[in-house]
């Protein structure tokens, strides 16, 4: 009787267990699945720009027509793909989402190495792009119901390491395999023939993120939260037409904050895709010491400001700032011009990535915050669909803009490879004060948006 008892006790201590989700360090692992993805997505999305010199001799091409690989061919289709993803992800099963997302993006990554075209590498870029339209806007909605809004900040933030630990490593390893493979003749591949040396890079960042889309896929749907609900108390279904009232309404938010974040992204992006080859163009570098010196300075400087940006936007939140993480973009977005303008004007090799070092922690400062403002005051059936007007904004603005406009200036104005260092200098001057003034005038409204979210809870 007495080991009935036992066996009872210990069968009711198994019945009533927790289910996995639910414990304490779940959604931790869910935000380290999240950036692991997200690292890998960029890793796909930067390589590129460590290999401008051996795709322009081998596919005959300009630095215009290099950026539009950059930039319109991803960004155009990440942008547009990631509004009907995005209510998609308002609505079903976010992780499997993703995890098709991922898969994609990651297909497609190899497929680069594949294709023999300029056409067909626009193509595979194009790929690139819309499988990872699927990652941002549900990822956002997943964090938004895994974690409280005191600490979703930090949370996104921790998720928004992903870009510099991305771009990092696809600089650090793109380099050392570039360096590796650029004396080596063609490679023969079962299925795919003869490969160039700078293919074989797709490869090997492509594939290992096929992986991650299976751990993507094995995690837990949370219960949604937040949501704005009718006179019953249920939760509120959203129309495209329900939407787009309720965003009209705020417009001063809506549309001033993913404008102000896109023309920062302008900076950000034309940074990312240049600053390797002004190392390259004016100091002399080779593809190797520009992607191990560009790689750990954004390695270690854009996860230091990432993380150390997430601190002081609660910080200001602590001593009494409501709208702390829009003034803590603004902040950033103005200091971070100064070195962002003198670093490629730097006389020699050194004095630029000692620049370079204070431009990326503060780029990367406040991508948590600009991941998290929009978040904290949106309804739960609106959010992934916000992040991805946001993602619109960025990208299409930002990332097209930003890679183009720089060599639109280079191969246009300047009509010299050499002066690269010239317009990305132009660019950071007026770009980021405009993005701060833009931020500015978000201030008032975005603290009325927290005063609303804050009665809906």
């Amino acid at each position: 009787m007495q080991q009935d008892r036992g066996v009872t006790a210990a069968g009711a201590g198994i019945r009533h267990r927790r289910p996995l989700h639910e414990r304490s360090w779940y959604p931790n692992y869910v935000l380290f699945v999240l950036l692991l993805a997200y690292i890998f997505s960029f890793i796909d999305r930067q390589i590129l720009s460590l290999m401008v010199g051996p795709i322009r001799r081998d596919l005959q091409i300009s630095d215009f027509e290099m950026s539009l690989l950059q930039g319109w061919a991803f960004a155009l289709f990440y942008s547009v793909m990631a509004l009907p993803i995005a209510r998609l992800a308002d609505r079903y099963d976010r992780r499997s989402i993703i995890a098709a997302g991922i898969a994609l993006w990651s297909a497609m990554t190899v497929g680069c190495g594949i294709v023999r075209s300029y056409t067909g590498l626009f193509l595979m870029r194009v790929g690139v792009g819309v499988g990872e339209a699927a990652l941002s806007p549900p990822a956002y909605s997943l964090l938004s119901d895994y974690f409280p809004p005191a600490r979703l900040g930090r949370a996104m933030a921790i998720f928004a390491m992903g870009i510099s630990l991305g771009g990092g490593i696809a600089y650090l390893v793109g380099g050392a395999v570039v360096h590796l493979v650029s004396e080596a003749e063609p490679v023969v591949l079962p299925l795919v023939g003869s490969v160039r040396p700078w293919q074989l890079t797709f490869f090997v960042v492509g594939l290992p993120g096929l992986l991650v889309a299976l751990m993507m896929r094995a995690i837990h749907e949370p219960a949604r939260a937040g949501g704005l609900v009718d006179a019953a108390g249920e939760v509120r279904e959203f129309s495209l037409r329900d939407l787009w009232r309720y965003l009209g309404a705020r417009w001063r938010l809506y549309l001033s904050f993913p404008l102000a974040t896109a023309l920062l992204g302008v900076f950000s992006y034309g940074l990312m895709a240049w600053y390797p080859t002004v190392l390259i163009r004016t100091y002399g570098m080779s593809i190797g010491e520009a992607g191990t010196w560009f790689g750990l300075t954004y390695l270690v400087f854009g996860t230091a400001g990432t993380y150390c940006g997430a601190r002081m936007a609660e910080w200001l939140e602590r001593r009494g700032h409501r709208d702390a993480h829009m003034r803590f973009i603004m902040l950033a977005a103005i200091v971070m011009a100064v070195p962002g303008v003198i670093g490629p004007l730097m006389p020699n090799a050194p004095l630029a990535l000692v620049a370079l070092a204070p431009t990326i922690f503060l780029k990367c400062s406040y991508y948590g915050s600009s991941s998290a403002a929009l978040q904290i005051v949106t309804p739960n059936q609106m959010r992934a669909q916000v992040t991805a007007l946001q993602i619109f904004f960025g990208n299409i603005i930002g990332m097209s803009v930003g890679a183009s406009s720089i060599a639109a200036l280079t191969d246009f104005v300047f009509q010299d490879d050499s002066a690269v260092r010239y317009s990305l200098a132009w660019v950071t001057a007026v770009f980021c004060p405009a993005g701060a003034l833009v931020l500015w005038t978000c201030l008032r409204p975005y603290v009325d948006a927290l005063d609303e979210a804050a009665r809906r809870r």
